[in-house]
């Protein structure tokens, strides 16, 4: 099912939800709606669904105006945040409900359920009613009850958001999994850019009520269109420092690099992502004060004062790495490795992405998306 939406605009009386949006979303694609809170994707979701009625626009769904069709004639299925389980069905009842409500025949219900439910993993929760169930276990039956029904476009509302952070990071994996075996269109809404960046064909980047930029997760990555997706998307941001440009030079307080000659704007500001500062006990382009120092694992985050730099900068180094609180140290942009935005906030130029690393090394935490 090939999904459009053609300059969909939704207000409530005087507040404006979503403004302009147009959108095509491909058949068997995953595409995810994601931004802060508040910025109009699950508004965006439920007209895609038809629970809400859009205010101007068009949606289609394979060339067929569905713009004024209820819920129940547009063949979706609709994953809510809170699994909206009924608490005195069992599992079973839960998933096979909607195919009795269709007058399907009962021994072609029961294999349907039972094969969703072992493709889920829950085939032994069958008659447990939500009540007993875990988190993850009412989540793949609120799942469960949408597969049965085969439609051609699953509609998920941040199902993730009430599970601890392990559970989300292993439904993530299975949810990439089912869409993969059945191949169907899925839009998924989240505020997380990380489950954004992990399950995605292409996400759909939203800031108060229209789209910044629609791209694969790593564009949005490496190549942010505006100042917003590139603090929006990487975890910890971009770092940002303001700049004066003479034409030849673009320099901040700590750091200076030629302006490249096909940017004609004029950068108002630099942007770096923590990965591309590179930390030394001598030299550097500029001197620092390490902050904090925060061991992750796979990575350690390193906060540093930067003389004549008013904010703080973050930069992520290898893990074997280590730095103490107070510690006097150099700081420089690997590679320079600048982001150049105009006073508008539109990029003007960002670097090309970093190389993959090959099969034969495993990659470093700082080239990974």
């Amino acid at each position: 099912m090939i999904v459009e939406l053609n300059g969909i605009t939704k207000r409530f009386g005087d507040i404006l939800a979503f403004d302009d949006v147009s959108l095509t979303i491909d058949d068997g694609e995953f595409l995810t709606l994601v931004g802060p809170s508040g910025c109009g994707k699950t508004t965006l979701l439920r007209c895609i669904a038809g629970l809400e009625d859009v205010s101007e626009g068009k949606i289609t769904f394979d060339g067929q105006d569905v713009t004024t069709l209820p819920p129940q004639q547009r063949n979706i299925a609709f994953v809510f945040q809170n699994y909206a389980l009924y608490p005195h069905m069992t599992a079973r009842r839960n998933m096979s409900f909607a195919l009795e409500d269709q007058g399907m025949a009962e021994v072609d219900i029961e294999q349907r359920v039972t094969e969703t439910a072992e493709m889920l993993g829950i085939g032994e929760q069958l008659n447990q009613k939500p009540g007993e169930l875990s988190g993850g276990q009412q989540q793949r039956v609120a799942l469960g009850r949408s597969i049965v029904r085969d439609p051609n476009v699953f509609l998920l509302d941040e199902p993730l958001s009430n599970l601890d952070a392990k559970l989300r990071v292993q439904m993530r994996a299975e949810l990439q999994k089912i869409h993969n075996e059945l191949g169907k269109t899925m839009i998924y809404v989240t505020h997380d850019q990380e489950e954004a960046m992990t399950m995605s064909d292409r996400i759909a980047i939203m800031n108060q009520g229209r789209l910044q930029q629609v791209s694969s997760p790593a564009e949005a990555y490496y190549q942010p269109t505006n100042r917003f997706v590139a603090s929006f998307i990487g975890s910890p941001a971009m770092n940002f420092m303001g700049c004066q440009d003479d034409g030849d030079r673009v320099e901040t307080a700590a750091f200076s690099t030629t302006k490249p000659e096909a940017v004609t704007d004029t950068v108002t500001e630099v942007g770096v992502r923590p990965e591309d500062l590179e930390i030394s006990e001598d030299g550097g382009e500029s001197r620092a004060d390490v902050s904090v120092f925060e061991q992750l694992g796979s990575h350690n985050m390193v906060y540093l004062a930067v003389d004549g730099v008013d904010d703080e900068l973050i930069a992520q180094v290898p893990a074997i790495k280590y730095f103490e609180e107070g510690d006097r140290v150099g700081v420089s942009v690997t590679d320079r490795r600048y982001h150049f935005f105009a006073r508008d906030g539109t990029a003007v130029y960002t670097p090309r992405p970093r190389p993959r690393a090959s099969r034969d090394s495993p990659a470093s935490p700082s080239s990974r998306v």
